[in-house]
């Protein structure tokens, strides 16, 4: 969608025949959904789900697009016959609002890895309850909220860092196409937050701007110490980000990964 619309002509093209346009796969930033929905002017489906739900489990309908609803950051509500909850490390179900790890449980889930006992083990729980590997949270209505893959969280001097929080912030600078956050080595903090940004077409930034832009939007210990600039993020066929190639490179000689 973000190639579409930003092609010259994207705003002379006549796009009345899309009723609906589905998304998924990786987070969509506020900015460019609302760029989508000023050129576009069709319905929009935000959708999420992985390969062990045999696909989509949540949906979020074109009614709860709308600018300003906090619905719109969520992925949206549960589809028929799918339960979700959201986890702690010891399978207790936490209250709306507290983050944990996603869980699905519907007879669409797998019923486990091809010669993987161990992989399966640690995926699905008692009572087929299907751990995602995603941390998030449920509002009072049943809209999932998701901050990040676990394995990406970053832990800075101790606190819990979510990379989506701050690559929102990040995509709300009018002249960033895109962002991605990554948890680097850090002699002080074990882990320090920084920021592969993808600037919009004919538009410049400094690490200093965009470091000041986003300590504007979230709390100073989630800013991006360093930012790094790029063309374009790696990606995998399906969109998803290959942060293990962006992160790589940095933890290279490293014992281990701190998160």
């Amino acid at each position: 969608m973000q190639f579409v619309v930003r092609q010259p002509r994207a705003r002379q093209v006549d796009f009345s025949r899309l009723k609906y346009m589905l998304n998924g796969a990786s987070p969509i930033p506020a900015a460019l959904l609302k760029e989508c929905i000023d050129v576009f002017k069709c319905g929009f489906v935000q959708m999420y789900g992985m390969t062990e739900t045999t696909g989509t489990i949540v949906a979020l309908p074109p009614e709860d697009h709308v600018e300003g609803l906090e619905r719109m950051r969520s992925a949206g509500k549960a589809l028929p016959g799918i339960e979700l909850a959201i986890l702690d490390p010891d399978d207790n179900r936490l209250p709306p609002r507290q983050v944990g790890e996603i869980a699905t449980r519907s007879g669409s889930n797998m019923v486990g890895y091809w010669n993987l006992p161990e992989a399966t083990a640690r995926t699905l729980g008692k009572d087929g309850w299907l751990r995602t590997g995603d941390a998030g949270y449920m509002d009072e209505d049943g809209y999932l909220y998701i901050h990040h893959r676990i394995k990406d969280m970053i832990i800075s001097g101790g606190e819990n860092i979510y990379p989506a929080e701050v690559e929102s912030a990040l995509c709300d600078h009018p002249d960033v196409a895109e962002a991605a956050v990554i948890g680097v080595p850090d002699e002080q903090w074990g882990e320090a937050v920084k920021a592969i940004v993808v600037m919009k077409p004919g538009k410049t930034a400094s690490a200093t701007d965009i470091i000041n832009f986003t300590r504007t939007r979230i709390a100073g210990f989630k800013t991006p110490k360093t930012v790094d600039f790029m063309d374009a993020l790696p990606r995998n066929p399906s969109g998803k980000i290959l942060r293990r190639n962006l992160r790589d490179p940095y933890w290279a000689g490293k014992d281990r990964q701190v998160n």
